[in-house]
């Protein structure tokens, strides 16, 4: 399947690719408050909305 090096090199990867996502949040986190109000709420709706669909899938499924 994957290498030890292979493995190694995803998970370094991914701890880099977050340190670097949370220095750039935390870089422009004024700008973010004042242009994306209400954003959160977006999100919730389309979680709630994917979890309603999963449910009708499950309600209707045999």
């Amino acid at each position: 399947m994957f290498s030890k090096g292979q493995i190694i090199f995803g998970i370094l990867f991914a701890i880099a690719f977050i340190i670097v996502l949370i220095y750039a949040y935390r870089k422009d986190i004024k700008i973010h408050r004042r242009y994306f109000k209400g954003s959160l709420w977006v999100l919730v709706s389309f979680i709630a909305f994917l979890l309603f669909i999963v449910a009708i899938k499950f309600i209707f499924t045999d």
